[in-house]
Order: C-alpha cells, then structure tokens, then sequence
C-alpha cells in the first residue's frame, strides 16, 4: 500500500472516476442455500452444499490420503478474522455499498466467491438448478443498489444450450449485465471409457459448437467474462501446499480460454464482442500476443510454405553430406527420399487445413491488432507489478492491452479494503505508468469493455456520464491507428 495516500487522497486529485472491475462479496453458505432452496428447490440447496463440502472434505484429510489420492490442498483460514469489519463488508452487499466511497470505487463489479466453483459441478442437472438458484438469489441481494454496484451472473458452459438458456433467463428475467462464464470444463475421453479427462476451451478441439453462444451475447449485449480456475490440475495439485496451487492458476486459466478464443477465429468471426480474463493480470497477455505473432511467422501459412517437403533440394543435401565424408548418412538418404523415416515426409496428422492460424485470417499486421489487443481485456490485481506491462513500448505494434483495474476485496489476498486503490496508484508515484494509463486502467478501460458492448450498461448509475463520455470518444478503430 501506499506509504502515505489514502483513498480518499488519491480520488480527490484524479479528474475521473474508479470503477472496479473484480471485487467480490463471501456468501453466508448456511442463509444462502436456504434462500436457494425457497428460489428453486431442494436440489439447487443441497447440490450448492455439496459443492462447499468439497473443501471441507479435503481440509479434514490426513496429508498422507491427500497424498495417495492426489486431491490438492485448498486455501484454509481464507476469510478475513482479525479484521472483522471487512469480513462483515464482504458479507453483505449493502455494507459494501455503504463503504465504497471509503475504499475509493465509484462503481463497482462484484463476482462470486463461493459461486466461482459451481461450473465445475460435474452433474447436469444439478449444476443447472444450482446455478440457476444462485443467480436469483444474488440478483436479490443487490436489487436496490445498481447506482453503484451490479453483480456477475454464472453463465455454465457444458453445452451450448445451457449457456444460451441461462443467458436469456439472467438478461430478460434478473436483469443481469455481467456474464462470469465457464471454460476448461472437464470432459471424459470416450476411447479409454472415460478414464481420462481432458479440459474444452471451447473454442478449438470442442465436442461443441458455441457460435450460437457468441451470436446470442451479441444480440444480449453481455461481453464473456472469465474466471475460470485451474488450481487443482495438472502441475498445480500439490496435496501440501495451497500457494504452489494458488499461484499462476487464475492466469493459466484465462490463457487457455483466450489462446483458444484467438486460433478458433472466434474474434474474427464476432468482432463486436469484448472479452475479459479475470485475476490473472496482464503479464500472460502481453507474453501471449507475442508468442502467438512469433509463431505465426513461423508456423502461418506463408512460413508453411517454406517447409513443405516439396522445396526440399535432394540432389544439394546429399552432394553436401558426401562432401563432408558422412557416407552413412548419405546411403541413407538415398534410401529414403531425403527423410530420417520411410514415408514421414507425408506425415501432417491427416489433417486438411495444415495452417493453425486459418480460422484467423491474418493478411496483414493490423489483424493483430483488431483480433487480440483490441477485443482482450485482463483483469489485473492491484498490487501487481506485472501491469505496468500493459501500457510498456515492448509489446508488438507499440500497443497498449487493456489492463483493468480489479480490487479482488472480499478475498483472503486483500488484507483491508483500503489497499487495493493506493497500491495500484503505486505505479504512477513510482514512475512506470502516466497518469493517463492509470485513468484507463480504473476507469477507462472497464467503460470501454462492458460500455461498448451494451451502450446502456452504466446508465442510471454514479458514473453515467464520464462513462457516455468515453464512449462517445472512441473512433472506429483506435487500435489500428497504433499499430500503422
């Protein structure tokens, strides 16, 4: 935190307001499923807890059936104890409002806490009632308070349908503006009967076609909003230590979805739509809009070309290695046509389309820009230092990705509420950002995410008109101008 600016001091000498783009509220489990139960039924109440229980059930394991199950840690003593009066903030929404002058927020954003594990509810119809349930009963715990705060409604992505049919209920029924939808869903492999389990990212390698999903946020204006969690698989389920799960997990998560958002061509084909990965900040993105024109220059189609088998000059590869005295090498190649293995050269997967980057349509270094700096949004927590690297010369094109300013408040990591706004201006006083990449990072950038999908979404609240104006101010196309 800031060694000596409070919220309050800095608020009072920015010219724009905060908008926080991740803060969350605790659920009081044992009030809330009873509401869910009277919203839903008994199925929406009692799947909820058996969600909660998972934790429980792990924490009350030895560390020796932990280990020979493998089942990860999960965080314990994760809710705020000496500092009672944020416990109680991040337990009721209208506390929360209450204080969001005094944490430096003008409006705010509120995800799930408990909520974030219901996606991962393996049976259908049961995740469905849950999720179901949960969203009533959030919408009406801040009804009264959209000035200021509206919360995220869970979107389930299993199938294409489920997510359509929560979407239209959350939109046309609660009202809802924010969609926290699911990616890495896990699913089992048919060939070995389902003793494996590989995660869908929706986009490429799907048993599912989520276009009709795309298609409907369009029509819903609701822009994806990832917080999908990856703690607990593959290198991250240690059955010891919560901060070797915890660390990375939130990133991994968000670069999976977007890598394969981007390959699949996803915005390309819906360029209206904006796309936020939450809590993993902005370090993966910069490293990933990299890595992706890195290996496009080497592995797209007109780099392609250069490797096909075809271009290979037989007659120098062998004068050369006969030259050099490699005569074992070069009974070989006469054998095999130039190629280590007997038919390899023939070798691409069976696959048709041998271009991992069709889907995209890149023909010229603007695409770059249009198809991931501009649609892509990351979800950045205050004390990272990593953020600055949003707004730094060494991303390709000299463009800026849109950092958003997360709060993550009600959480174990945010130790008082206060924090959060000083550390990010912590970047400003220590010179790594402009004032100007700060009034993007809390405020800007988030108008420009959920505003310009749905023009309305801050209308009636504190900050509809320094939101308009924003708006208003973007041109057709500002990344392009960047990247000329």
């Amino acid at each position: 935190m800031s060694t000596h600016l409070s919220p309050a001091n800095i608020h009072s000498r920015l010219k724009h307001p905060v908008v926080d783009g991740d803060g969350h509220w605790l659920e009081y489990v044992p009030v809330f499923s009873e509401k869910m139960r009277k919203a839903v039924g008994d199925k929406a109440a009692d799947g909820f807890l058996a969600a909660m229980q998972t934790t429980t059930d792990a924490l009350k394991m030895t560390q020796q059936a932990r280990d020979e199950r493998r089942v990860a840690l999960p965080n314990f003593w994760n809710r705020q104890a000496e500092n009672t009066l944020d416990r109680a903030t991040a337990m009721m929404p209208k506390m929360l409002y209450e204080r969001l002058d005094e944490i430096g927020s003008d409006f705010a954003v509120i995800y799930p806490t408990a909520g974030l594990r219901l996606p991962r509810i393996k049976d259908d119809e049961t995740r469905r009632a849950v999720i179901r349930a949960y969203n009533i009963v959030s919408a009406e715990y801040f009804r009264g308070l959209e000035d200021r705060m509206t919360p995220a409604a869970i979107i389930p992505m299993h199938t294409p349908e489920e997510a359509i049919a929560e979407l239209e209920f959350v939109t046309k029924q609660l009202g809802s503006k924010v969609g926290m939808f699911g990616s890495g869903m896990a699913r089992k492999a048919a060939a070995d009967g389902g003793e494996s389990v590989w995660y869908d990212v929706l986009a490429i390698d799907s048993p599912y076609d989520y276009d009709p999903v795309w298609a409907k946020c369009v029509e819903l204006k609701i822009a994806p909003t990832f917080h999908s969690s990856s703690s607990g698989q593959g290198l991250r389920n240690s059955p010891s230590n919560f901060v070797y799960n915890h660390i990375g997990h939130f990133a991994a998560a968000g670069h999976a979805v977007a890598k394969a958002i981007f390959l699949g061509g996803v915005t390309r084909r819906f360029p209206q739509l904006r796309f936020a990965f939450l809590e993993g900040g902005v370090g993966w993105g910069c490293q990933l809009f990299g890595d992706l024109i890195e290996h496009w220059e080497r592995r797209g189609a007109p780099a392609l070309k250069r490797m096909d088998p075809d271009k290979l000059d037989r007659k120098l590869l062998l004068d050369l290695v006969e030259k050099h005295g490699y005569d074992d090498i070069a009974a070989v190649l006469r054998a095999r046509d130039g190629w280590p293995e007997p038919g390899a050269r023939n070798l691409t997967g069976n696959r048709t389309e041998l271009d991992d980057f069709a889907a995209c349509k890149i023909t010229r270094k603007e695409d770059w820009v249009e198809l991931f700096a501009k649609p892509y949004y990351f979800g950045c927590e205050a004390d990272d230092r990593m953020n600055a690297t949003a707004f730094g010369r060494g991303n390709p094109f000299g463009s800026k990705l849109n950092a958003i300013y997360s709060s993550d408040i009600g959480h174990f990591d945010v130790i008082d509420f206060r924090d959060p706004l000083p550390e990010a201006y912590e970047l400003v006083e220590d010179g790594h950002i402009t004032e100007d990449n700060f009034r993007d990072f809390v405020f800007a950038n988030s108008v420009r995410l959920w505003g310009t999908q749905n023009p309305n979404f801050f209308d009636g609240t504190v900050v509809a008109r320094e939101a308009a104006a924003v708006l208003a101010a973007q041109t057709p196309t500002p990344a392009v101008a960047k990247a000329a």
